[in-house]
């Protein structure tokens, strides 16, 4: 199912992309798009978890040059890692104060786990156990790569709808340019952008949460590392957090409330916590 709704996904944003092609260049606009799609389709796949670590300046977790961080990490994630049995992925720390985590990647054999500074002063083990297993859970369900390739092709048609903004009423009469699609380009591009990667991640919190209980069997202890990301996420906003990616993490990296529920990329924490609390009450098989 994973795998339909990923070439979907390709396919939807990647013709988002030749409509932007047709707005700014005609027929031979068409032509470039459909080779910037099929460029940046393969780049999603093979590289779009290096992209989303790259953008936050994440840095490879080693035992020489994070000793206390790696000898803290390391043992929570192999242990996940062999419970429910995945390869242990690559571990990254982001130089960011705001708390939160994300994990990327292709498929088990090519995923990373990156955590924040902040995280990791924020959360005692048991919490960041929670986390941490919520984070595999993605890998587990196979999550990482729709996601991965929504943040990179999202970015996209977000950079495209604005160049369409600029060149789609640049053209000849008979090519039918209008800066008033353009404008509608500019719109709809990043809407559409932004409501399948609703459609891909909202439902996949819970079962990523789930899949947290299930391992440890202990639902507290994602409970209580929500309530704390809910709080402290909001008083420590990332700063250089990008729309395109925020599905990514586990929890929204931005302050305030949006105008819409609906252009959440998150369910509501509150939501996820009574999930998990339903959980506790009926006891981990």
């Amino acid at each position: 199912m994973n795998a339909i709704k990923t070439t979907l996904l390709l396919g939807v944003l990647s013709g988002i992309l030749l409509f932007a092609g047709e707005l700014i260049g005609g027929r031979n606009g068409v032509y470039t798009a459909l080779v910037v799609a099929i460029g940046v389709n393969f780049f999603s796949y093979f590289f779009s978890d290096r992209m989303a670590l790259s953008m936050y300046s994440a840095q490879p977790l080693t035992q020489t040059e994070h000793p206390e961080i790696y000898n803290r990490l390391y043992p929570l994630v192999w242990g996940l890692s062999q419970k429910m049995g995945i390869p242990m992925p690559k571990l990254w720390v982001l130089p960011d104060e705001s708390p939160n985590a994300f994990a990327t990647g292709r498929n088990p054999q090519h995923a990373s786990v990156a955590v924040t500074a902040g995280i990791l002063r924020l959360m005692n083990d048991r919490e960041l156990e929670g986390v941490l297993a919520h984070e595999l859970g993605h890998v587990v369900n196979r999550d990482i790569l729709t996601s991965s390739i929504a943040a990179t092709l999202a970015m996209a048609i977000m950079v495209v709808s604005r160049i369409a903004l600029f060149f789609g009423g640049n053209r000849d009469d008979d090519e039918g340019g209008s800066p008033i699609a353009a404008l509608a380009m500019l719109i709809l591009a990043p809407l559409a952008a932004t409501l399948i990667q609703l459609a891909i991640s909202r439902t996949r919190e819970y079962s990523a949460d789930a899949t947290s209980a299930q391992v440890t069997h202990d639902p507290g202890e994602l409970i209580s590392a929500l309530g704390k990301l809910e709080t402290w996420s909001k008083r420590i906003p990332m700063a250089d957090a990008n729309p395109a990616t925020a599905h990514l993490f586990i929890i929204k990296p931005f302050s305030g409330r949006s105008m819409m529920n609906l252009f959440s990329t998150h369910p509501s924490t509150e939501d996820r916590i009574r999930r998990l609390e339903a959980m506790q009450r009926g006891g981990i098989r």
